[in-house]
């Protein structure tokens, strides 16, 4: 279940810096009405390396993972993997 202030990290490395992943945190509660604008997606914010938000957006919920595996226990190549 998505919540606010869940952070997530991306699960393709930053170019140039195979080591470094983007993170961002959950700051608003999922759109679930259908119909709706923005069903389906969630308020986010790019997180800085020292953790201060810089970038809100949108983005889909199905971008956002439990666990970095696919079902078939292949990792995932897209989209965000939960870290707290």
């Amino acid at each position: 279940m998505i919540q606010p202030g869940q952070i997530y990290r991306s699960t393709t490395p930053i170019p140039d810096q195979p080591d470094n992943y983007r993170r961002i945190k959950v700051v608003g509660e999922p759109n679930t009405v259908p119909g709706g604008w923005n069903f389906g997606k969630v308020d986010v914010a790019t997180l800085a390396e020292d953790g201060r938000e810089i970038r809100r957006r949108r983005v889909e919920t199905s971008q956002l993972h439990a666990t970095a595996t696919t079902r078939d226990g292949k990792p995932r190549r897209t989209g965000y993997v939960l870290e707290t």
